[in-house]
This record gives C-alpha cells, sequence and structure tokens, in this order.
C-alpha cells in the first residue's frame, strides 16, 4: 500500500500543480476545462502507478467533482486546503481500496522509484503548493498595500524567491540538517532589513511572508520525511557536519 499511495501522490501534484495550466484554472466552471485537467489527472495516475483500473477512473470523476465544487467558492486559503485534503483522502481511500495498483503495474519492479517518488512529490508540494498557500494567505494585506509592494519588487521576484527559500528548507530537512534553515532565516532578514526598517506595514507583511513560507516548507519536509520511512530507503545517509 505505501508504494501505490506514494505513485498515486506523485500523480496528483503532478496534475495540479505542474500539468494544469493557467486556463484550466481560470475556466474550471466550464465542463471544457473540468473536462481537460479530468484527462491530465487520469494519465498521471496511469503513468505513474504503472496501470490502468477502474479505481483510477474513479479517482478521476471524484477529483473533477472535487473541483467543480471549489470552482464555486471564492479563492481563498480555506478553500484551497479543503480541496487539497479533499483530494488527499481520496487518494488513501484508492490505495486502502485497491492497495496492488503498484505491485500489478508496469513500475513494478523498479523498488526505489516510489520512494523517489515521494520525496518529488514533496518538493513539490513544499515549492510549488506551497506558492499557491502563502499566495491566498498574504492576498488580504497585499491588497492593502499594492503600491508598497509593487515599487518595492521586481515582477515575479516575491514568487520565485519563496520557491527557492522553501526548496533550500526542504532540502535542508531531508539532508538532515535542519539547523541550516536557521542561517537561511537569518540571511533573508538581513537582506531585507534595509528596505523594510522604515515601513512598519511593508515589514510586517514581509515577516508573516516569511514566516509561513519557511513554516509550510518545514511541514512538507517533515511530513516527507514521515513518509519515506514507510518505503525502502534509498541507501543516501544524511549529510553530517
Amino acid at each position: 500500500m505505501p508504494e501505490t499511495l506514494a505513485a498515486l501522490l506523485f500523480a496528483h501534484v503532478l496534475a495540479d500543480f505542474v500539468f494544469q495550466t493557467n486556463w484550466m484554472v481560470a475556466h474550471k466552471q466550464h465542463p471544457k476545462a473540468l473536462a481537460a485537467h479530468g484527462a491530465v489527472v487520469l494519465v498521471t495516475a496511469i503513468v505513474a502507478t504503472g496501470g490502468i483500473s477502474w479505481g483510477l477512473l474513479w479517482l478521476t470523476a471524484i477529483h473533477v467533482a472535487i473541483d467543480a465544487i471549489k470552482a464555486r467558492m471564492k479563492p481563498r486559503l480555506a478553500a484551497f486546503l479543503i480541496d487539497q485534503a479533499a483530494h488527499l483522502v481520496t487518494l488513501a481511500a484508492l490505495a486502502l481500496w485497491q492497495p496492488d495498483l503498484w505491485a500489478t503495474g508496469l513500475w513494478a519492479d523498479l523498488t526505489p522509484l516510489p520512494t523517489l517518488m515521494l520525496a518529488a512529490a514533496g518538493a513539490i508540494l513544499a515549492t510549488r503548493a506551497g506558492g499557491f498557500a502563502i499566495g491566498f494567505l498574504m492576498a488580504p494585506f497585499a491588497a492593502s498595500l499594492p503600491d508598497k509592494i509593487s515599487a518595492e519588487s521586481l515582477p515575479g521576484a516575491g514568487r520565485v524567491i519563496g520557491q527557492l527559500e522553501r526548496g533550500l528548507i526542504f532540502a535542508l530537512v531531508l539532508l538532515g540538517q535542519p539547523e541550516g534553515v536557521g542561517l537561511l532565516i537569518a540571511a533573508k532578514s538581513i537582506l531585507r532589513f534595509g528596505a523594510v526598517r522604515d515601513d512598519r506595514a511593508l515589514s510586517e507583511y514581509v515577516i508573516i511572508g516569511t514566516l509561513a513560507s519557511f513554516a509550510w516548507a518545514l511541514l512538507m519536509a517533515y511530513a516527507t520525511i514521515s513518509g519515506l520511512g514507510m518505503l525502502p530507503p534509498l541507501g543516501i545517509s544524511p549529510v553530517t557536519p
């Protein structure tokens, strides 16, 4: 079962955070967009598990139904988290229902592959999914100081910085060097100090965003480590100081 769940999770994050286009997201209330996204969900699940079954068709149908409901909700952090929680529940339910999906698939002999899939899924959740989560969290704050943010930032720079910092945190934790996160916090604080020290509102915005971004990355990293403990190890020892 852990191998099946790892493959399904990997397929899910690819479908939702890598292969889902902006057009699909913007037109989720239209059947064509939902059908296109559903096709991506099904294909990624088939490729990841190495086979096709009625369970994957069921998973796709539930995924589309959940997205159709979410499309009628306001785009807020709560809606995003509820949507992803519902998807995770369906993945776990399918893994319990058909635990041999991986064992009967084309990739069953590739023992390290589920471990790699889970690690990759965790990295995508930490970086890409984290960007959406933090974006929803910060949207109300950003609305109150749009001129200051646009004046202080290059277009898209904040998104790239956030993905890089969350990726570094994820890697540091998985490599057994969580103390490096403290150095990363110190470095970012020094770099940001001069830009925001005279503006309380902007400094508070940066602090909230930074802490939320770091917390998300840490949560995803330790959740990934917990999941990796149920799968065959890759034989990579943590880095020692």
